[in-house]
């Protein structure tokens, strides 16, 4: 058998290709319609969208997603907490008689969810900022891979609540600056205080306690 009479086309054959070459331009067809349309829907909240996209993982896709699964009106959440509840990541807390049934992930937020991991992924690769690699990588030393995402995604999902709240774009910080109750807040500043103090002290330096004002 010759090389030509190997590679030759039968009409049969022709006509499969050219059906499959047309569905394959109508999926594209539909597709660019579809993305077409979620553009004139998204358009009154590119400014919350570009927000989102300040977030390290996020892109205008997943930007989308998470608005059209919470809206930009966030004070539909009463906090943050609530809103990861809602989203599913925030592990139950069954205990009866003292006794821890199960601290699994709840199902809610069927689409929000596997969005914010996705999410999660790709912000612990991400090389524009180290911040949730640093923390994913901390956490999973300590309970896992997998819980370690989840984590990282309700910090994500945090981050989104306030950013939403504030209107400020995405910066690093330590969730005790926006979670803990004051009492907390004052604890940790007590402690960062003293840590302080202590180190300056080492280095032979003397600090000086002045009384608040009262009348401050």
């Amino acid at each position: 058998m010759s090389l030509s009479k190997a590679y030759v086309i039968t009409p049969a054959q022709k006509d499969r290709m050219t059906m499959v070459k047309s569905h394959l331009e109508y999926v594209e067809r539909a597709i660019e319609m579809i993305d077409s349309k979620i553009d004139n829907l998204v358009e009154p909240y590119e400014s919350h969208i570009s927000l989102l996209c300040s977030i390290p993982g996020v892109n205008r896709l997943s930007a989308i997603t998470i608005i059209s699964e919470i809206g930009t009106d966030i004070n539909q959440f009463s906090n943050s907490k609530r809103l990861c509840r809602w989203a599913g990541l925030t592990p139950g807390n069954n205990e009866s008689a003292g006794k821890k049934k199960s601290v699994r992930i709840t199902r809610a937020g069927a689409y929000l969810k596997p969005t914010l991991v996705q999410v999660a992924h790709a912000a612990v690769k991400s090389k524009l900022s180290p911040y949730y690699k640093n923390k994913y990588e901390r956490i999973s030393k300590r309970r896992g891979k997998k819980r370690a995402i989840i984590a990282i995604a309700r910090m994500i999902l945090t981050a989104v609540y306030h950013m939403f709240m504030t209107g400020e774009l995405w910066s690093p910080t330590d969730l005790f600056k926006v979670e803990l109750p004051p009492t907390l807040k004052d604890k940790q500043k007590q402690k960062a205080i003293h840590s302080a103090i202590k180190l300056l002290s080492s280095q032979g330096m003397m600090v000086i306690k002045i009384p608040p004002d009262p009348a401050a």
